[in-house]
């Protein structure tokens, strides 16, 4: 394998880098990278291993782009609103460097799928915002032998690791338990400083150039933490639970991470053909609400446990928000204090484009 003149004036600045040079160069062109989630995270990660050169990248998400995502996943545009992710940003990406290849997955990372689609290549990059999919990484990973590259966001503050590199600590040993499912809201429901995923997706970028090249110190063992309005980083060190042995996939994630289990969800269609029979609860945020609504109750998740009184029940009552995902957590709660009628998820929520 060597390269063409065309790659060696696109990675000129790599080549006369003394610590790279050809050699680097071409270990980038072999690597096989895939990232879970083109998000806020991942676009960042995605453009700057483009640009680098990394020779196959797979890209895995069901998602499709919203105008939301637009203050923080900089890879987009308005005119990919509607559009895959993973397909949106292939395509972006393929203009950006023409010389390498990419696999597009356009769907959720499962623990049906997550084996095979690991097999195919040789690091992982964790741009997921959930619990149940970083638990399904790192067992994947781990059965497989395959290196995370791990990030996160939360409001202005952010985190970088790297897991099970070459046998080191997993995400199990730092974090061996999740948080209770209503203890950490995600972005769409607190919000996020736009460039703060630009900020950690780039050092995750940076870790895995590192682990291809065998350059610097890799996170392994190290987990960074970044205060995006003091610029304050802090490092701490973590070790390996030699004890833990992860030999199989669990059979669910989303109840081993307090997910609500065994909860009755419907389409769009399937409400439209039996709309009078149920009450409808918006447990989105207020900002969300704002944006578009329908007629229907409102009350954000956060505030739904001292307001459930206002929830009449004379009827069914069908739960939605933007992806499903709170509308489960929003059961449980109403299962909780008391709610008697019925209670319906809308699936996939708003995302489905339905209302």
């Amino acid at each position: 394998m060597n390269l063409s003149t065309a790659e060696k004036q696109q990675y000129n600045r790599h080549l006369i880098l003394e610590d790279i040079g050809l050699e680097g160069q071409l270990k980038l062109k072999q690597a096989s990278v895939l990232v879970i989630g083109a998000g806020g995270l991942s676009c960042p990660v995605l453009q700057y291993l483009t640009a680098a050169g990394v020779g196959k990248i797979g890209i895995v998400d069901d998602d499709t782009v919203d105008q939301s995502n637009l203050q923080r996943q900089i890879l987009y545009n308005h005119k990919d609103i509607g559009i895959n992710k993973a397909e949106a940003a292939a395509a972006h990406l393929q203009l950006l460097n023409p010389f390498i290849s990419f696999d597009t997955y356009n769907t959720r990372l499962t623990k049906e799928n997550a084996l095979a689609l690991f097999k195919k290549h040789s690091i992982i990059v964790d741009g997921t915002d959930n619990f149940p999919t970083r638990y399904l990484i790192n067992d994947a990973a781990v059965m497989l032998n395959r290196p995370v590259v791990f990030g996160s966001v939360f409001k202005f503050e952010g985190q970088v690791s790297v897991f099970n590199y070459r046998n080191g600590p997993t995400y199990r040993c730092l974090y061996p338990t999740p948080p209770k499912s209503n203890e950490v809201p995600n972005c769409s429901e607190i919000g996020v400083l736009g460039v703060l995923p630009g900020i950690i997706g780039s050092f995750q970028a940076n870790e895995v150039l590192k682990i291809i090249l065998g350059l610097g110190n890799v996170l392994s063992g190290k987990l960074l933490t970044l205060n995006a309005l003091s610029m304050q980083q802090l490092l701490f060190s973590f070790g390996r639970n030699s004890s833990m042995s992860i030999d199989a996939l669990q059979d669910d994630y989303e109840t081993f991470c307090g997910m609500p289990k065994a909860v009755k969800e419907i389409s769009f269609e399937e409400y439209k053909a039996q709309a009078s029979h149920f009450n409808l609860l918006d447990v989105r945020t207020q900002t969300e609400r704002d944006e578009f609504h329908i007629e229907s109750i409102h009350i954000p998740l956060a505030e739904l446990a001292l307001r459930v009184h206002e929830i009449p029940q004379d009827k069914s009552l069908l739960v939605f928000c933007k992806s499903g995902v709170r509308g489960k957590l929003a059961i449980e709660i109403l299962q909780n204090n008391g709610f008697k009628e019925t209670l319906v998820n809308l699936k996939d929520g708003l995302l489905n484009g339905a209302l």
